[in-house]
């Protein structure tokens, strides 16, 4: 691996860790008594979205680094009723963050189940997960989300490789029209079916 090469995937890796820190403040701020709310992932409450986010963006995510799927004891778990929940979150972002750290998983491809994947492919989904739906769940319980310049570019390409993909099988809703000068960020949820705050 190059040096840029090695610089571009760090770059990556702080983008997560930004995500990921935005993520942990909004799942802090998820109160027990708002666990039957609708979101704006229509199949899913707020205890539904909660579980799948500590699931797939820090469970799945730490095991992706060592191509290793999630087991079916952490697929039927309700991390939502555990008192905890927040704090157990917060660690175990910490824990796939620091496992996704080496320069050499970078450079690996990535054991999907259905393929072999390079890793700043899967590392670049997985920042789009942390990021739409962390902002699901703050506008399903009243909260703001921030999400940097860098990271909305970077989810914005993101989402926009996957669309097609994810309208297929019902992930994305249909594209929400969107001004021209709209940002980053709000193109990344307009592609994704969301609609934008204010719009």
């Amino acid at each position: 691996m190059t040096v840029g090469s090695v610089v571009g995937m760090n770059k990556i890796h702080e983008q997560l860790t930004s995500a990921a820190d935005e993520a942990a403040r909004v799942v802090a701020g998820t109160r027990p008594e708002q666990f039957g709310d609708k979101t704006p992932c229509t199949q899913w409450d707020v205890k539904e979205l909660l579980n799948h986010l500590v699931l797939w963006t820090s469970y799945s995510f730490e095991r992706r680094a060592r191509s290793e799927q999630v087991d079916a004891d952490l697929m039927e778990r309700d991390f939502a009723s555990e008192p905890d929940y927040a704090a157990r979150y917060r660690d175990q972002l910490d824990r796939a963050l620091a496992a996704w750290a080496p320069d050499e998983v970078w450079s690996s491809t990535i054991d999907t189940g259905s393929g072999q994947t390079p890793a700043p492919q899967i590392a670049e989904m997985i920042l789009m997960e942390l990021v739409l739906h962390s902002w699901d769940l703050a506008t399903a319980t009243g909260q703001d989300y921030t999400c940097r310049d860098d990271v909305a570019a970077t989810v914005a390409k993101a989402v926009a490789d996957a669309a097609e993909m994810y309208r297929e099988y019902d992930g994305f809703a249909a594209e929400v029209e969107l001004d021209a000068d709209a940002s980053a960020f709000d193109r990344a949820l307009a592609v994704s079916g969301r609609q934008p705050a204010g719009r």
